[in-house]
């Protein structure tokens, strides 16, 4: 008798194969709002701060040094950390660009 009633039971529907898609899809919109997009503007930013730099800018390096730009090329960017004292850095590895008057006060 109880197996009548199993065979007689209702087939549970079909799932809407779209369904199935919705949670990669917000997964995908979250990790573009919250990941891609912030990285994307930051690093926008960055090079626009690396393209507008200019002779007697005063700096920091990703490393630390603090100095005036006495000479810039495309490449490479030649940083006087002291009174006489030049070492040659990538652009890259510029990350701020500092108010005129920093290296006074320090």
């Amino acid at each position: 008798m109880l197996i009548s009633f199993a065979h007689a039971a209702d087939t549970p529907p079909q799932q809407d194969p779209f369904m199935s898609f919705v949670p990669l899809i917000v997964i995908f919109v979250l990790f573009w709002f919250l990941i891609i997009r912030p990285q994307m503007k930051r690093t926008k930013e960055s090079k626009k701060m690396q393209d507008g730099l200019q002779k007697g800018d005063e700096v920091i390096t990703a490393s630390g040094q603090i100095g005036r730009i006495t000479k810039i090329s495309d490449a490479y960017a030649t940083l006087e950390i002291a009174d006489g004292v030049t070492c040659i850095f990538q652009r890259g590895a510029i990350q701020s660009v500092l108010p005129k008057g920093t290296l006074k006060d320090l």
